[in-house]
């Protein structure tokens, strides 16, 4: 567990960090990837050649003596609900990070992108039950308190309720919203949970992998812990075949997670502990630009 003074140095890193991406790398990106919840009503102005008819706002003619169009805009302001896992295998990590740090990073990246768009932002934070609500807020207090819960949370179980999680936040989201789901995806029977709310709100699925989760070296026996559920497993992980045969299953199993997340209506996005990720969000926002075209 972090001390006051390591977590205040690690929220400034990641302040730091982050916010230089949502301000830099992903202005105008974040923007442009996801609409408005609608149109709302700006001003009536005169007529001209090629505007739509149906937008004439009859009252006005008439006491103008000429005919007036309504005219309206794009409604911009968004809600922003990260529903993050904060499971006991996100404090996995064979590098300098974990998930769990990685996850804030991903979180904050996509915080200060909404406040710079004076979007809310709210989280729910999971395990197999639903453990924090922060409701949505603007600005860049909300964004800090965002990355200090990811960090400093303290959860009461280990296991994963995706499904769980993703009903309540769906349950509490009184219009349509951005949903972000940041989880490690190690739990099954969520994909009906995506889908319903998918029906309703944007739904974006981020994976966060440990590259050790994909890939085993060729070290020897090994005895894995499974973290949620505390099981055994001896491993010989000095035999290549099967150091093969578990990345090939591995990145099976991750891209069938993709194609069926994908067929419940969400985006699907997949980060890498301990690399920047800059690359996979630019990438994201680039596929829903062309989408909207």
């Amino acid at each position: 567990m972090l001390t006051t003074q390591e977590l205040l140095k690690k929220i400034r890193q990641i302040e730091i960090y982050t916010d230089h991406l949502a301000d830099d790398v992903f202005a105008g990106q974040y923007e442009s990837a996801f609409r408005g919840q609608g149109v709302e009503f700006a001003e009536v102005r005169e007529y001209y050649a090629g505007d739509d008819i149906r937008n004439i706002d009859w009252r006005v003619s008439a006491r103008a003596g000429k005919l007036h169009v309504k005219k309206y805009v794009e409604e911009r302001q968004l809600t922003v609900m990260v529903v993050v896992d904060a499971s006991a295998s996100v404090d996995f990590g064979t590098g300098p990070q974990t998930k769990a740090e990685t996850m804030a990073e991903t979180a904050a990246t996509l915080a200060f992108s909404a406040i710079r768009n004076n979007d809310k932002v709210g989280a729910v934070m999971f395990t197999d039950e639903t453990e924090m609500y922060l409701a949505p807020k603007k600005g860049r207090r909300q964004v800090l308190r965002l990355i200090r819960d990811i960090l400093y949370f303290q959860p009461k179980a280990d296991g994963t309720n995706i499904a769980a999680a993703l009903d309540f936040a769906a349950r509490i989201l009184n219009r349509k919203a951005i949903v972000f789901v940041i989880s490690d995806f190690q739990d099954e029977g969520y994909l009906r949970a995506i889908s319903t709310a998918a029906r309703n709100h944007d739904v974006v699925a981020i994976e966060v992998y440990d590259a050790r989760e994909r890939m085993m070296p060729p070290v020897g026996l090994v005895e894995l812990e499974d973290a949620e559920t505390g099981r055994h497993v001896l491993a010989d992980l000095g035999s290549r075949a099967f150091s093969r045969r578990f990345s090939e299953t591995r990145a099976a199993e991750a891209e069938q997670r993709h194609a069926d997340i994908a067929a419940a209506g969400a985006d699907y996005i997949s980060i890498c502990v301990g690399r920047s990720p800059i690359e996979p969000l630019m990438e994201f926002f680039a596929r829903r630009r062309r989408r909207r075209r």
